[in-house]
């Protein structure tokens, strides 16, 4: 598989947005060639280790958490459920909701995914220098806090 960058014009292969979302395009294939490894996908490494981190929550507050719409993460939460990685149960508090809890096998699962992205942002960023991925990272961040301001 033959993974160099595509032609563009040449004005275009120089912008920064096209810059970005071509190096988007590769750490999407990474993530997801990496998930498949597990047979799940990013929803589901996204939801076990906010709960793996956070604890036990709601179905809609993960999904706020998680910036996974409430479909979605119903489906991957059973998902989730049928292979044993987290547990839903009525909340005490208010039996018209489910509180989701990780499992034992679930925080397992969490790790490995973990560091399957671990590998994947290394292959990512093989060709920067620590100094330069950190650098990357505060750009990154900065712009995405500026544009999600907005």
């Amino acid at each position: 598989m033959d993974h160099t960058a595509p032609q563009s014009p040449a004005g275009l292969s120089t912008t920064p947005s096209w810059l970005l979302n071509q190096t988007a395009s590769h750490a999407a294939r990474l993530l997801s060639e990496g998930f498949a490894a597990h047979d799940l996908r990013g929803y589901h490494y996204r939801l076990l280790a906010t709960l793996a981190e956070d604890g036990p929550a709601s179905q809609a507050d993960l999904g706020r958490r998680c910036g996974i719409d409430r479909s979605d993460v119903v489906a991957a939460i059973n998902d989730l459920a049928g292979r044993g990685l987290v547990v839903r149960a009525p909340d005490p508090a208010d039996r018209r909701r489910n509180v989701i809890s990780i499992t034992d096998a679930g925080t397992d699962e969490a790790r490995r995914m973990a560091a399957t992205v671990e590998r994947a942002q290394a292959d990512l960023l093989a060709p920067l220098s620590g100094t330069e991925r950190e650098q990357l990272t505060r750009l990154l961040t900065r712009l995405l806090h500026h544009h999600s301001r907005h």
